[in-house]
């Protein structure tokens, strides 16, 4: 495989990538914005954002903070909405687990659903694909979201309460995730795994702290393995 081949792969997705700055750059100006209301300085709010690089559990701990919740409490409910992550890196790995140690460990670090939703999606089309074309597609994909979540938060910090509410910024928030989640619910499992995230999300809403969401996310990750053990033991699934 040659460099021009990774650039050409690299390129591509850029350009697949650039779409997703129409949702991703309301969203992160909606945290910029959140966060310095809750009370955080500019640089707290921009390293949260560019450390953890996880739009939900950044919303859900900022949420736990505002209610003065405890600090395990905090990490546990981020944790809860990020163990997806823990999916997403097992489906990654037969397509990209040759690839050098250093770009995995980057691949790991900015790993977030649209990068791992698209990627997976072109892997899966293009069988024919190298390691290498894989993670160079995967990091074009991730360089066209990163500068402009990093950015939209800075603005949405620095200006704050300034953006009119009629913009409505929150609703990046649902269409992200819808636009995500639709194109994913292709089995039995996944179909499974967001029916009991929704019904658990509601009937435990009363938890204090939004410890809901954390129930709700651990028992849809246990739905969804659980369906697909059945599956794979009844030779339905592939």
């Amino acid at each position: 495989m040659t460099t021009t081949s990774s650039k050409s792969q690299f390129l591509h997705g850029l350009r697949t990538g650039l779409p997703f700055i129409l949702v991703a750059g309301p969203f992160s100006l909606l945290f910029g914005v959140v966060a310095t209301e809750a009370g955080l300085n500019l640089l707290e709010v921009m390293g949260f954002t560019s450390i953890v690089i996880a739009g939900a559990a950044q919303f859900a701990a900022l949420q736990q903070m505002s209610d003065n919740a405890p600090v395990i409490v905090i990490l546990a409910t981020a944790l809860a909405v990020n163990l997806r992550m823990a999916m997403y890196s097992a489906a990654l790995a037969p397509h990209i687990g040759k690839a050098p140690l250093w770009q995995r460990a980057l691949a790991s670090f900015f790993l977030f659903d649209q990068n791992y939703a698209v990627g997976v999606l072109e892997f899966e089309k293009r069988p024919d694909m190298t390691p290498q074309e894989k993670i160079s597609f995967y990091f074009g994909i991730t360089c066209a979201i990163v500068p402009a979540w990093i950015t939209g938060t800075y603005i949405g910090a620095v200006v704050g309460t300034a953006i009119p509410p009629e913009y409505a910024l929150d609703f990046a928030l649902p269409i992200t995730f819808l636009s995500m989640i639709g194109p994913a619910l292709r089995t039995p499992a996944h179909i499974a795994a967001a029916f009991v995230s929704v019904l658990a999300a509601l009937i435990f809403a009363f938890l204090p702290y939004n410890m809901g969401l954390m129930v709700a996310a651990i028992l849809a990750m246990m739905t969804g393995a659980q369906v697909e053990t059945w599956l794979i033991a009844r030779g339905k699934w592939s």
